[in-house]
C-alpha cells in the first residue's frame, strides 16, 4: 500500500519528536553538566586571578614593611603603592603608606590617607596618633589635642599598648608647651595611676610633674625610681629639686648631696645644695638650737638685710618711698639688735626677723633676684609665713 508523501513526512516528524522527548532528560543533564563545568572553570579562573593579585599585593606589602622598618622610606612608598595597585582599598596598605610618607616628611599626602582611614575607623589608635602629630607640626593645637585624646582612649592591640602611653606623653608635652599646666597635671595623674614600675618612666613622670608645677607628685615619682635605682644621679637631682621647691630642706639636702656625689659636674644641684645648706644653717627658728646660736643668727640676718637694702635702693629709685619706711625702721632697731641685747630681751627676736623678712621680700620684688644669704633668708621667710 502506497503512503502519500505528506503522510510520510508527518510520520517522520512524529517519530523525531518521540525520539527527542526520549532523549530530553539526557540532553538536559548534559547541558547542566556543561553549565556547571563552565561555572566552575570561570570561578576557578577568577579565584586564581584574585589569589594571584592578593599574592602580588602581599609580596609588595612585605617588601614595604621591611623597607619601612629599615627607614628606607622612599623605597617603602614605592612598595606600598605597588601593593595598592592590587588592593586599592586595603586598610593596612594605606596605613603603612601613610607611615612611609611621614618618614619622608610628606605629611600633606600622609594626612590625606590618614583622614580617609579615620573616616573608616575613627577609633583606630595609630591613625589618631599620627594625625595628632601632624596637627602638632602644623600648629593646630586644638585638633592635635582632640586626636591625642582619641589615641589615648582608643582600642590598641596588646602588642601596641605602649603606643597609648606614648600618645599620652606626647599630649602632656603639647599641653606643657602651651602652658596648659592644669590639663597636663590631670594627664600625668592618669599616667602615674597605671602603676608602671619602670624606673626610667617614673623618672620621666617626675620630670614632667616638675614642669607642671606639681613637686609633690614629682617627688613621689622620683622616689619610685630611686627605690629601684638608688644611685641614679638624675633621679636624685630631681628628688632634691622637688623637695627644695616644697620647702623640705632636710630631705632636699640628702638627695642633693647624693646627686652631687653621683655627678660632680651637676652645677645646678651643687648650687641648690649650697642654698639648702644655708637655709638649714641660717634659720634662727629651727628646733634644737641654743639661745646663743639663735641670737647670733638673728644679728647676722639683720646685718645681711640692711646691706641688701643699701645695695638695692640706688638701682630702683621708684621704690624708695616704700623702702624708706623699712630703712628708717631698720636704722631705729639696729642699736637694739646685738647678741647681748637679744639675750636681755628675747622678745626682740621676732620683730627683728620680721623686719629682715620684709626687707628681703621687698628687695626681691623691686631689685635683682636674690642670691647667697639673701636668697636663703627669703626662703626662710616663706617657711615661717604662717607664724608671723
Amino acid at each position: 500500500m502506497l503512503v502519500a508523501p505528506e503522510d510520510q513526512v508527518q510520520r517522520e516528524r512524529v517519530a523525531f519528536y518521540r525520539y527527542f522527548l526520549r532523549q530530553r532528560p539526557a540532553m538536559l543533564a548534559l547541558l547542566t553538566a556543561l553549565a556547571v563545568l563552565f561555572f566552575l572553570t570561570v570561578t576557578g579562573l577568577s579565584k586564581a586571578y584574585h589569589e594571584q593579585r592578593e599574592s602580588l599585593g602581599n609580596r609588595w606589602f612585605g617588601r614595604g614593611v621591611g623597607d619601612l622598618a629599615a627607614k628606607r622610606y622612599d623605597a617603602a612608598v614605592t612598595d606600598f603603592r605597588a601593593a595598592l595597585l592590587y588592593a586599592p582599598d586595603d586598610y593596612a596598605y594605606q596605613l603603612n603608606l601613610a607611615e612611609a610618607l611621614i618618614g619622608m616628611k610628606r605629611t600633606g599626602q600622609a594626612a590625606a590617607y590618614l583622614l580617609n582611614l579615620w573616616d573608616r575607623q575613627p577609633q583606630d589608635g595609630l591613625v589618631n596618633l599620627e594625625l595628632a602629630r601632624i596637627a602638632t607640626q602644623r600648629g593646630q593645637t586644638s585638633e592635635a589635642i582632640r586626636y591625642y585624646n582619641d589615641a589615648v582612649y582608643a582600642v590598641w592591640p596588646a602588642d601596641q599598648e605602649i603606643n597609648r602611653r606614648e600618645a599620652r606623653l606626647e599630649l602632656i608635652e603639647l599641653l606643657l608647651g602651651t602652658s596648659a599646666k592644669a590639663q597636663a597635671q590631670a594627664e600625668l595623674v592618669a599616667l602615674a595611676a597605671n602603676k608602671n614600675n619602670d624606673p626610667a618612666l617614673q623618672q620621666q613622670i617626675g620630670d614632667l610633674f616638675l614642669r607642671a608645677d606639681d613637686p609633690e607628685r614629682a617627688l613621689d615619682a622620683y622616689r619610685a625610681t630611686l627605690k629601684a635605682e638608688p644611685h641614679n644621679g638624675a633621679a636624685l637631682a630631681g628628688a632634691g629639686n622637688a623637695a627644695f621647691q616644697l620647702g623640705r630642706y632636710a630631705p632636699a639636702q640628702h638627695y642633693l648631696q647624693a646627686a652631687v656625689a653621683a655627678d660632680p659636674k651637676d652645677a645646678k644641684s651643687a648650687d641648690r645644695l649650697a642654698t639648702t645648706e644655708m637655709v638649714l644653717s641660717m634659720d634662727p627658728f629651727r628646733r634644737q638650737i641654743s639661745v646663743a646660736e639663735r641670737n647670733r643668727l638673728v644679728v647676722e640676718a639683720f646685718v645681711t638685710a640692711g646691706q641688701r637694702f643699701k645695695n638695692c635702693a640706688p638701682h630702683n629709685p621708684a621704690t624708695l618711698s616704700v623702702q624708706a619706711g623699712l630703712s628708717d625702721e631698720w636704722s631705729i632697731m639696729r642699736p637694739k639688735v646685738s647678741e647681748r641685747a637679744l639675750l636681755r630681751d628675747p622678745d626682740l627676736v621676732e620683730p627683728a626677723m620680721d623686719l629682715v623678712f620684709q626687707i628681703e621680700r621687698q628687695a626681691s620684688t623691686a631689685c635683682s633676684q636674690p642670691t647667697g644669704s639673701d636668697l636663703a633668708l627669703l626662703l626662710i621667710s616663706k617657711l615661717h609665713e604662717g607664724n608671723q
